[in-house]
């Protein structure tokens, strides 16, 4: 479901004076969720998500490993990460451990005995009879144990009324807080507990011990649990749909009862174990009870029975709340770890929702749902996709990646894109053809002068001072060609991510792609990386190819390449924009990479001779040095002399914005 609110002064009922309050003019409405609804909410999108994993996936990690980055610390005033959840977890837990006392239970059982003792003693001492100190005698060899007080006490006849009125209370009160312990919600149905409500009890703990060997065996019981929950859902208000899902839950149940009794002292065990066998057989229930105990533990050996539990509260609770306490105990545990996620296999999915509401609200249930949509809202904006199982990113996710790269670092541009307008023929300039054609409404264009005049002479005849109507005008016919080719040659040596310019590097051709793309679509654009071999690479290959761990930085190769890739396009203005941190340490002989550190002069030579090469096709060589290292500067020296190329020494955040504007203003913008 999905609320939206509306503020409308129409809305007001015709009695609300002017000056009603705003909470009395909002209206929701709501409507059935029907997929087209954002799932990430109005002021997330999912290009916003591909940005905020953007710097892990520019610095060589893999989409899925980003994402699970993401998903682990959200996005910053947007939503909450797994880590945020898992802090509230974490403090919930905290101050339930500071609130809980499991001594509790036993202190206030002997707290109510003691006091009804007490009274009963106090009324016998004023009585002479020899019944009395007979009486006074039995309670002297009383056990010292509750569980053996409370077996000896059910057939004793107390002298004082308001002794026997809050014996038989505590007995009551007991049977709720040993079921209630045992059974969730259970208790809460049953109030009065009369001799007919304890006789259901027990036919339906009878029943569902039948319906566990019969699954044992293999036979379907799905049939007899509907027709279960149809005589005893009044158990069970948390209306489990299966069989599983309903033992899963009394197993939780279960276990934190078996976790108080380990938390406890081998004595105060063995007090709490005596008491609460004692009132299940005075309930007839205890057979049933450990029939469906150790079916439940040989069912769910993963859940913590008997682990031990850390407690710091003073104040005493009855058991039934200890053991609430203990089973929300063992939610927060059980949820930090499918939070955690350190398992084979791990999912967002194995979060349990209702664990998650019980604990820490709807709040984070909603915060939950988000972080799962994260995936499937990428997916169908089609920016991500899977691929043998594993995500990686899109053409159209590395160009959405390019644009946010462009807006977030050049500001000027994005101003610029604001003020343009869209046109028909978009990039390139526009090359006569040498001939016209008529205007129609709606076209753009250079107007042909001599043509338009000679239209109107010809059919008003000649005149000093032609009328020119609409169907005179005619356009100069002119043909968009691609007007520029670059190719953009990445290092990625070892050395890039080493110093920190890997990232930026990726960013400028991220942020070139989407600039031709956008604003000049006729222009060519090359992506060539090279280490000890020069290959050529797509866009969407940026956010997840990482560096090569190789030695090598293979100009040469990426010089022969380049030429190759720009010998394509012989009408276009062609340019190299080369970005490095290191000189040429690698040339090919034949089909092989000579590597050397430093240089040989024949590593040199070969690469000059490429770069001097592509300058006699018409190339433009741009240079952009991320260091300045002396044989760096000294080669970089030679190349832009022998090519009339460009060399610029630029620190590595600035590159991008050096690369863009040098491109806009080449191109006249």
């Amino acid at each position: 479901m999905r609320a939206t609110s509306r503020l409308n002064k129409a809305s007001r009922a015709p009695s609300e004076p002017a000056g009603a309050s705003y909470a009395a003019w909002v209206r929701f409405r709501y409507s059935r969720w029907d997929g087209t609804q954002d799932p990430l909410g109005p002021d997330v999108s999912a290009g916003d998500v591909l940005e905020a994993m953007s710097e892990e996936l520019l610095a060589g990690q893999s989409a899925d490993r980003s994402l699970a980055q993401l998903l682990r610390r959200g996005i910053r005033g947007r939503f909450s990460g797994l880590d945020a959840l898992r802090s509230r977890l974490r403090a919930a837990r905290r101050r339930e451990q500071e609130r809980l006392n499991l001594d509790g239970p036993l202190q206030e059982i002997q707290e109510r005995l003691a006091e009804i003792l007490e009274t009963e003693r106090r009324t016998l001492s004023f009585m002479a009879e020899d019944e009395a100190r007979s009486k006074e005698q039995f309670l002297d060899m009383l056990p010292a144990d509750p569980a053996g007080q409370i077996r000896e006490l059910k057939d004793y006849r107390f002298a004082d009324r308001e002794a026997q009125r809050k014996f038989d209370e505590l007995m009551e009160w007991l049977k709720e807080q040993i079921l209630g312990s045992y059974f969730r919600g259970m208790a809460e149905g049953m109030r009065n507990l009369s001799p007919e409500q304890l006789g259901r009890v027990k036919d339906m703990l009878a029943e569902l011990n039948r319906m566990i060997e019969a699954r044992d065996r293999g036979e379907d019981t799905q049939a007899d649990f509907e027709s279960f929950m149809q005589r005893f859902g009044d158990f069970f208000p948390d209306n489990p749909r299966t069989l599983g899902e309903l033992l899963e839950g009394m197993a939780r149940r279960m276990a934190a009862l078996t976790r108080l009794l380990a938390s406890l002292s081998p004595e105060q065990r063995a007090e709490l174990e005596g008491l609460a066998r004692e009132v299940l057989q005075d309930m007839d229930l205890a057979f049933e009870v450990d029939r469906l105990a150790s079916s439940l533990m040989d069912r769910f050996p993963d859940m913590p029975w008997g682990d031990p539990a850390l407690s710091g509260g003073e104040e005493a609770m009855p058991m039934q709340a200890t053991v609430d306490a203990l089973e929300r105990m063992s939610d927060f545990e059980d949820l930090d770890r499918s939070m955690r996620a350190d398992y084979a296999g791990a999912s967002l999915e194995d979060i349990d929702e209702e664990r998650l509401r019980r604990t820490l609200g709807e709040d984070a249930v909603r915060d939950l749902r988000r972080l799962r949509e994260v995936e499937r809202a990428l997916e169908k904006a089609g920016l991500v996709e899977r691929d043998r199982g594993r995500m990686r990113v899109t053409p159209k996710g590395a160009r959405r990646l390019g644009e946010r790269v462009l807006v977030r670092l050049f500001e000027q541009l994005r101003r610029d894109r604001e003020g343009s307008h869209d046109a028909r023929q978009a990039g390139g300039v526009a090359e006569p053809t040498g001939a016209t054609r008529p205007w129609r409404f709606g076209d753009s264009g250079q107007i042909a002068v001599q043509k338009t005049v000679f239209n109107a002479v010809v059919r008003d005849g000649p005149s000093r001072r032609p009328r020119l109507s609409q169907e005179d005008f005619e356009l100069v016919e002119a043909e968009t060609r691609t007007e520029a080719a670059t190719a953009v040659l990445l290092d990625l040596s070892f050395s890039m991510p080493l110093r920190g310019h890997f990232v930026p590097a990726k960013k400028m051709a991220l942020a070139l792609h989407a600039l031709i793309e956008g604003r000049y679509p006729h222009d060519k654009l090359y992506l060539v990386g090279f280490s000890d071999y020069a290959r050529r690479i797509r866009p969407e290959d940026l956010a997840g190819t990482g560096w090569e761990r190789v030695y090598g930085t293979n100009m040469q190769h990426a010089f022969i390449l380049a030429g190759r890739l720009l010998a394509d396009h012989p009408r276009a203005t062609k340019q190299v924009i080369m970005v490095t941190d290191g000189e040429p340490t690698a040339h090919l002989e034949g089909e092989e990479v000579f590597f050397s550190w430093p240089p040989v002069p024949e590593t040199i030579r070969r690469t000059l001779q490429e770069a001097m090469r592509l300058a006699r096709a018409g190339v433009t060589l741009n240079v952009f040095m991320l260091e300045e290292t002396p044989g760096l500067a000294r080669f970089m020296e030679r190349l832009a002399r022998l090519t009339s190329g460009r060399v610029f020494q630029t620190a590595g955040e600035g590159l991008g914005e050096f690369v863009i504007r040098d491109y806009v203003s080449r191109r006249g913008g």
